[in-house]
This record gives structure tokens, sequence and C-alpha cells, in this order.
């Protein structure tokens, strides 16, 4: 048996097996199946956690998506994260012909063939994505979904080598590559807290023979941290939202009335003017987002409405009524749902699906509403330092 790519640590009693895999790679498969084989450990750890075992398990996991479900409680632009990142990993399985996550989906096989106990050993991977989104700002957020959502449409192909060198990396990791390099924090979440926590999931695995598989990105940190011990439950806490975001979002809306109440006492007509600058540019600039995401008419129609008024009140956003109306008059069929993790790969299949149309026209006509609440709020301002 070929020991490139396995780690043998002694802890105590206890042997661990650590497997560096790629996670897409077919030589990364047959390793797990021939490691566990002849190794026959007490558990098998693999790097999930309950959600992607699930998505892994469930082949027809889409069917059972509650589109209506998902705006309500403002996961659209999660989701689309979410699909984002499997349409990079299964861009690169169909190329070579195997199914992303095939070394796990194999960690999973041969631990129920041996009788070993198989442990999920990652942490919530909506924690990991909720720690990283609280910690780098709007300027972040924003090139962040640029570079997940613009890893959707790259035609770009990779060679063998080019993938086996990919085990140096972790596959989040390896997606947001050059985002790392603008924010370098990113990478105690991505990274160094999930090593932490793999650590001690793989040390408390029962039995004295545990074989872990492993984006080999974090083989070396957890090398470092088997040594210490960690706490799960403060790795697995989503910070706190910070204050002020829930301050500024309420004070911009409360300025821009007070402005257009102030100034209809002073001149009537400028506060008309006010009044219908703020409708036309968050109404157009909502419905201009709509659009892009090739939404029905009445879609556009009512992010138009709605964004104007939403604007003003941040418990709502004009994406959810938008993409509820697109929801509701393009309602998605199990075909849509069947075709999805197809569809993902290609901007055509992208804007043609039912499901991710529905998520883009959330986060389009969003975007369009924010701009358009800058630049309608400023325009307010001008007329009323203009009629002072």
């Amino acid at each position: 048996m070929s020991e490139e790519n396995i780690t043998r640590i002694q802890l105590g009693q206890k042997e661990l097996i650590l497997i560096g895999t790629a996670h897409v790679s077919k030589n990364s498969a047959e390793q797990v199946k021939e490691v566990v084989a002849q190794e026959r450990p007490d558990a098998v750890c693999i790097e999930l956690d309950e959600q992607r075992y699930q998505s892994i398990m469930e082949g027809n996991r889409w069917k059972n998506m509650d589109i209506f479900k998902v705006i309500k409680e403002k996961k659209a632009t999660l989701l689309l994260m979410n699909l984002a990142i499997s349409s990079f990993q299964n861009r690169m399985a169909k190329q070579f012909g195997i199914s992303p996550g095939q070394e796990m989906i194999q960690g999973i096989e041969s631990a129920k063939e041996t009788g070993a106990e198989l442990v999920l050993a990652d942490r919530n991977i909506q924690t990991t994505f909720a720690r990283i989104w609280r910690n780098i700002g709007f300027k972040g957020k924003a090139l962040l979904l640029t570079q997940v959502i613009g890893g959707i449409f790259s035609k770009e192909t990779i060679s063998e080598e080019e993938l086996e060198k990919m085990k140096s990396q972790d596959t989040l990791n390896s997606i947001l590559k050059e985002f790392t390099e603008h924010f370098p924090k990113l990478k105690k979440p991505l990274i160094d807290e999930r090593d932490q926590y793999l650590s001690q999931k793989i040390k408390e695995a029962p039995g004295d023979k545990v074989v872990a598989v492993l984006g080999a990105a974090h083989v070396p940190g957890i090398k470092e941290e088997i040594h210490r011990d960690h706490d799960l439950e403060r790795l697995s806490q989503v910070p706190p939202k910070s204050k002020w975001p829930k301050i500024i979002a309420w004070s911009i809306p409360i300025f821009i009335l007070a402005i257009i109440a102030y100034t209809f006492m002073m001149n009537p007509s400028a506060g008309v003017q006010q009044s219908i600058s703020w409708v036309i540019w968050n109404g157009s600039l909502s419905a201009i987002g709509a659009a892009a995401a090739l939404g029905h008419p009445l879609t556009i129609l009512t992010a138009f409405v709605v964004a104007p008024i939403t604007s003003l009140n941040p418990l709502i956003a004009a994406g959810w009524f938008a993409g509820l109306a697109q929801a509701y008059i393009k309602r998605p069929n199990v075909g849509d749902f069947e075709r999805l993790s197809e569809d993902v790969f290609n901007v055509k299949g992208f804007w043609n699906n039912k499901v991710t149309r529905i998520l883009l026209v959330v986060v389009l006509s969003n975007l369009g509403s924010s701009l358009g609440t800058f630049i309608g709020g400023a325009d307010v301002i001008r007329l009323f330092l203009e009629n002072l």
C-alpha cells in the first residue's frame, strides 16, 4: 500500500491515520478504499457535517426543497452560494468522470463494509459561512459574492496534474483563493478553526484505531492541533450581529422621511419632487435587477412598486416580494429541481432554471433596491438643500 498522502499519528493508545485527499480525485477515492480495507479501523472520520452528509446521501434532495420557505427564511443568498460551490466541484468532477466528494462517499461505504463507526467530523458549513460573513464587512461581502458566483461561469478546465496539486488546498479555499489574498483574516474561520474542530472530533472518535478522510490542506494544521484540546461548543458559536448595521439601517429611512416631511412643510412642490425621485430611483433600480434576472413582467412590476416602501423598513426587502411573485407566477416543477445540479454549470442553465432564476430575482432586486436607496436618498438631500 502506498503511504503517499498518508500521515500516521500515535496519541497515547490511539493510532490516527490521516488520508489527505483532493475532493474530485479518482486516486483519492481508491486510496481511501485501500487504506480502510487494510487497516480495519474502529472508526472512520470524514470531512463532512450533517447537512453535507445528507446532501450526498439524498440524491433527490432538490426535489424536496420548498422555494417559498427559502425566501421567507432569508436563505436565498446562502443557497445561491452553496449552488455556486457545488457547480465548481461538479464541473471538475464531470471533466474527470467522477462524482464530487467521491472519496467521502467511499469513506462512508468502507466504514459500513468494515463495521467501523462513521464520524461526521467537520463543522456545520452554515456556521463557517456565518463566521466568515460577520468578519469581512460590506466590501468583503460584495467581493465574496462576485468571486463565488463568478466561478460558476468560468469555462476553464484543469489537467490531472493540476487536480492532484489541489490536494494541497481545501475545497472552499481553492474556490476562494483570490478572495483570501484580499482578506487574510478569512483563513481563520475557513481553515484554522476547522483544523481545530476536525482534530478534536478525530481525537474523540471511538476505538484505538481511527482513519480520517480529509482535504489535504487540513492535514498540516491537524498534525499540530491534535495535541491540544479544543472547545467544540465555542468553535460552533455564531458571532452575535453588530448593532451598528441595524442602527444605520433604521437611521437612513428615518432621516429620509424627516427631510421629506420638513420639505413638504416648507415647500410642498419640492416635497412632491423628493417623493417622486425616491420612488423612481428605488423602484427603477430594483426593477432593473429583477429584469436582469429575467423575471416575469409582473415580477419586475412588483419590484418597482414595493422597493420604495421596503427601503423605508429594514425588516423587509424588495427581493423577497419579487422572488415570491416570480415563484408564484413561474412555479418550479420537479424537472427544474432534478436539473438543478446540471443547470448550474453554465450561464444559460443558471438563468433558465426556474429555481435559480427565483434566487437571482431575490438577490438582484435587493441589490438594485439598495443602490436605489443611496442614489434616491442623495437626490432627496440635494432637493432639500436647493430649497432651504
